[in-house]
């Protein structure tokens, strides 16, 4: 192994030779993140690539607002990484070893631009990275974990034969049924103790004059105190320097965007094939069942509003139409759809004040553009809009009467109201939305903790209402193809 330099002082990239793979320029596959990327990457790559890494570190947040414990949380942030964000073991035969940490490494590091600008997002930052990084050391093969701390100086002092029979006593009894052999293998370091903070206050560790004495089975708390502290400093040091950025107006607007979107605790746009129009169009006179069936709470409100009112303002037009579109109804539909509950205006006055702006939000007036849909993270950021997301802008009172109203007929019960109002009142929104499709889709086979399925949670109303939809036709072809039983 070599190391090769960047050009900047104290900043190296290490280079090793690793069977199947060559010469690597990543070869560990964790990382504390020392040294700033100096490659180009095009204005997409930077974004794209801190998108799936907030995937990953929105799911840890939001594990840890459903209280997940840790298995349920290797496994649910396993499938996010194997999805968004693979990172191969050294030995692994995957093709692009080296992309796959290169794209590791840029997207932590325009995270690290995007949530260094307020000691909220610092923290909460730190606190995800560190998980990834606890579950990263623990799925890591022991020798490559092994090679990993060897390329690094975490300042520990091993404790030689002499200190480690001294205090035998005191060093053995935090770990009582260990054997003989056991006790004279194990390995010990000593740090400060400030460094161990959580083996002090869990008595795991011997403290004497300032010094812990960390067995090699406790080692991983050194590391992961080092890695949060560092991440930390680095954070307030990017922090110092982001002002510089102020005027770039390519970047700001994308890391702005980032920084709201971890938040309100979502991880990107949603996206489908229904953006580009819907295979599975759907009529005029269908919207009504399909509301009451597989909306999710905004929706069915816009829609239960237009029914009970027969109009809406601009802005819950806007967000209902795209909403309706990206589901898959057609313009002509729309119009249809748009008249029919506009019962109260006359024809003439729908033609000039209203059709125009349905045939503009389909891309066939004025500049022709192809308007996506509202998505969860811009209806729960403020603006003028007065139709953004119920779980944040309804009063306790008024959006638990509203989940009722809307949910009852689908097993959502007055009981099941407290657990939904605990994510409500810690500001997770999006859990809340989530909580309230699995309760309504128990009987399609939807459990606790699993979201829409694959513990994907709901970041867009069209991938709440599709999935809704997708989990009945399921349903129904499963009934048809049952035998019939002839008694």
């Amino acid at each position: 192994m070599y190391k090769a330099s960047t050009g900047a002082p104290n900043d190296t990239y290490r280079v090793a030779q690793v069977a199947n793979h060559g010469l690597l320029t990543y070869p560990h596959r964790l990382n504390f993140y020392d040294a700033p990327p100096l490659f180009e990457v095009t204005a997409e790559e930077f974004e794209t690539s801190a998108i799936h890494r907030l995937h990953i570190l929105s799911e840890i947040e939001t594990s840890a607002a459903r209280n997940r414990t840790w298995d349920e949380l290797k496994k649910v942030t396993a499938i996010q990484c194997d999805q968004h964000l693979p990172l191969g073991h050294n030995i692994d035969k995957t093709e692009d070893l080296d992309g796959e940490r290169r794209r590791d490494y840029l997207s932590h590091f325009v995270l690290r631009l995007a949530f260094c600008r307020s000691e909220d997002l610092r923290q909460r930052f730190v606190k995800a990275e560190t998980t990834l990084f606890k579950l990263r050391y623990e799925s890591d093969l022991i020798n490559e974990r092994a090679s990993f701390l060897n390329s690094r100086d975490f300042n520990w002092i091993p404790v030689d034969a002499t200190e480690q029979k001294l205090y035998a006593k005191e060093l053995n009894s935090p770990y009582f049924g260990k054997t003989e052999a056991e006790r004279l293998a194990e390995k010990y370091y000593k740090v400060k103790w400030t460094r161990v903070p959580d083996l002090v206050e869990r008595r795991k560790v011997f403290v004497k004059k300032g010094w812990a004495y960390v067995p090699s089975r406790e080692q991983s708390s050194i590391v992961f105190h080092e890695f949060e502290t560092h991440l930390q400093r680095a954070l307030e040091m990017t922090a110092k320097l982001i002002p510089r950025l102020d005027e770039d107006t390519r970047l700001i607007p994308v890391l702005d965007n980032l920084s709201r979107a971890f938040l309100n605790g979502i991880s990107s746009e949603w996206t489908s094939t229904a953006d580009a129009g819907n295979s599975e169009t759907i009529k005029a006179e269908q919207v009504d069942s399909l509301a009451k069936k597989h909306f999710p709470l905004c929706m069915r409100t816009l829609h239960d509003n237009l029914q009970r009112d027969n109009h809406l303002k601009h802005f819950g037009r806007l967000q209902y139409g795209l909403f309706l579109k990206v589901l898959g109804l057609s313009v002509e539909e729309a119009i249809v759809f748009w008249r029919k509950s506009f019962s109260r205006i006359a024809d003439d006055k729908f033609n000039k004040e209203y059709k125009y702006n349905i045939r503009h939000s389909y891309g066939l007036e004025g500049k022709r553009a192809n308007y996506p849909a509202k998505s969860c993270q811009q209806l729960l950021t403020p603006g003028t809009s007065d139709h953004g997301c119920p779980y944040r802008n309804y009063s306790p009172e008024n959006l638990q009467t509203a989940l009722l109203s809307a949910y009852s007929s689908q097993g959502l019960r007055s009981s099941d109201l407290p657990e939904i109002m605990s994510y409500v009142k810690s500001s997770h929104y999006h859990v809340a939305c989530t909580r309230v499709f699995e309760l309504t889709h128990s009987t399609d086979g939807i459990s606790k903790g699993e979201g829409l399925g694959g513990y994907e949670n709901v970041i867009h109303p069209n991938e709440y209402a599709a999935r809704s939809i997708a989990l009945a036709k399921m349903k129904e072809e499963k009934v048809k193809e049952e035998p019939m039983v002839v008694e």
